[in-house]
């Protein structure tokens, strides 16, 4: 059965893959601004701090819920797990690795993130893909690559290893965070802040960094709540939408949006690279976004929790009025219809 569909399906996840690569896309043009003020480590611990302790606080004041659903026992493990791979394994991977490979080697190997979470979501987890999707994808690989290359090739070494393992436990991080990415993302931010945050600090400390002026702080920690905090609810909120995949490739953009900043607000050079490089990450976002995945499909049985409002996807009952959207536990009915979708919380079925 056809049913009509009344919003685009690039609605919100689209919007929201894209900002979130913004927001973590400004982060290092802002960072360097404080970089001659605080220790590398330690601006790295802050940041996370920032987005842990802001997100806090916004807890404390919206209170429990937000009408979002709420981490459960069962989401306890695939939340260890993210917070493990991407808040202390990464962190502490990258760090030992960029103490033993040249800052160009690993600025390279560092897009591996993006090739990493794509390919254990369509390789694992059997999110579908063709060939414009891949196409796409590789094509915002290729700009981002390309801005981060200097000429000089990738050393292949320990460190170069170690930086790839970082970018491989980050890949597991997003892929893991997709699990639970229909609990509240404020909450999923906050512990992945605070964890990472104590844990880059302590490896600071431990270093021999010492802790900025108070000014400083204030002024990193706002850079981390943006930077890093609200871009990880956006991209959590991403995941319902558009699957893993394809919101690891949108969030590939935001070298080039750095790039851009840095352009605007600390006087780097307009190049033919950054220029080439936006060429390539413009055709790739084409290629998604004029992506139509439609066809007939079957919803099975399904009962789970999430934020949402009564779509054609959430034909149930209440007991009297109820304001959306809202969150509680509800069945899906059995269904079968065509529209346009992506692999989002109630399409992660197999393809023929």
């Amino acid at each position: 059965m056809s049913e009509p569909h009344s919003r685009s399906h690039l609605w919100p996840g689209v919007p929201l893959a894209l900002g979130s690569a913004a927001l973590f896309g400004a982060t290092p043009p802002l960072s360097k601004l404080l970089l001659d003020a605080v220790d590398p480590f330690m601006l790295a611990g802050l940041l996370y701090l920032g987005a842990g302790i802001g997100f806090g606080l916004y807890t404390l004041l919206r209170g429990t819920g937000g009408g979002e659903a709420q981490l459960s026992y069962k989401d306890m493990p695939w939340l260890a797990l993210a917070i493990g791979m991407g808040g202390i394994v990464a962190p502490v991977l990258l760090m030992f690795g960029l103490t033993l490979n040249t800052a160009s080697s690993s600025a390279l190997l560092l897009n591996l993130e993006g090739l990493a979470t794509m390919a254990i979501a369509w390789l694992v987890y059997r999110e579908n893909v063709d060939r414009r999707l891949l196409l796409g994808a590789f094509a915002i690989l290729a700009g981002a690559v390309l801005l981060s290359w200097e000429g000089k090739g990738v050393a292949f070494n320990l460190g170069a290893l170690l930086v790839a393992g970082a970018c491989l436990a980050w890949g597991m991080d997003n892929n893991f965070t997709r699990k639970i990415s229909a609990t509240d993302p404020v909450v999923i931010a906050m512990l992945k802040g605070l964890v990472a945050g104590v844990v880059n600090v302590g490896l600071a400390v431990i270093a021999g960094a010492s802790f900025p002026a108070a000014p400083i702080i204030v002024a990193t920690a706002a850079v981390g709540f943006f930077g890093i905090g609200v871009s990880l609810v956006m991209f959590i909120l991403a995941l319902r939408h558009l699957g893993t995949a394809r919101t690891g490739a949108y969030y590939s953009i935001a070298p080039f949006i750095g790039a851009l900043l840095a352009i605007l607000f600390l006087g780097d050079p307009l190049t033919l690279k950054l220029a080439i490089a936006g060429f390539l990450m413009g055709l790739g976002l084409w290629l998604h976004l004029s992506e139509r995945h439609d066809h007939e499909h079957d919803h099975e049985a399904l009962e789970h929790e999430h934020n949402h409002v009564h779509d054609e996807h959430h034909q149930h009952h209440h007991d009297g009025p109820v304001s959306e959207p809202h969150s509680h536990w509800h069945q899906h009915a059995p269904m079968r219809h065509k529209h346009p979708h992506y692999p989002e919380l109630h399409h992660r079925h197999g393809h023929g």
